[in-house]
């Protein structure tokens, strides 16, 4: 389980077929075997964690599963990765209840500045629109936000400059498209509405 608070931004390092590897600044001896960190909000397993520099090597085994609902299939080496720990009992819940399993990938349409932040505007797959609700959240990329509009399958949000400096937000453009975990109260309100019918 995470929060949707980012709190490294790693560098894929090496990708041999459904394995990649991730250089982090997380200390080697704090990632144990088997250890779930969110990958741009795919939870992973830690398979191996090596020393490397001041942080970390870790690499993590993508099924085809992953790989086809996801942008992991299109990562190149050098790619930056938000990164997030499990969250651990007694930990602040700073972002949202987010599981790491991401539902599909949207679209960013258009981004623009609005004060010292940037509205992004984004389009989701038809099957996640009915999903997004406007002040509900939602997990991008990894990182908990709040959605400001809604239109059909677009929805807005707004990126505050420590989320553009501390992530990889900074870096995405027009057309780029972003890992999305729908509200997991959302899916389960869904889920009962289904039987009520």
């Amino acid at each position: 389980m995470f929060t949707g608070i980012v709190t490294d931004v790693g560098e894929l390092i090496g990708r041999e077929g459904g394995r990649f590897a991730i250089r982090s600044r997380y200390p080697a001896e704090t990632i144990a075997h088997g250890a779930s960190i969110a990958c741009d909000g795919c939870c992973l397993s830690a398979v191996t964690v090596r020393p490397d520099g001041s942080g970390s090597a870790f690499t993590v085994d993508v099924s085809n599963e992953t790989l086809s609902m996801t942008t992991l299939g299109s990562w190149h080496v050098g790619r930056p990765v938000n990164l997030e720990r499990a969250l651990r009992a007694g930990d602040e819940l700073g972002g949202h209840i987010v599981s790491g399993h991401v539902d599909g990938v949207a679209r960013i349409l258009d981004m623009r500045p609005d004060g010292e932040s940037v509205r992004v505007l984004l389009e989701l797959p038809p099957h996640l629109a009915p999903y997004a609700a406007p002040k509900g959240s939602i997990a991008l990329e990894g990182t908990s936000l709040t959605v400001n509009e809604v239109l059909g399958a677009r929805f807005g949000v707004n990126l505050i400059p420590v989320t553009l400096t501390e992530t990889t937000w900074g870096r995405k453009k027009p057309g780029d498209e972003v890992n999305v975990e729908i509200d997991l109260f959302a899916r389960y309100v869904a889920r009962i509405m289904e039987f009520r019918a």
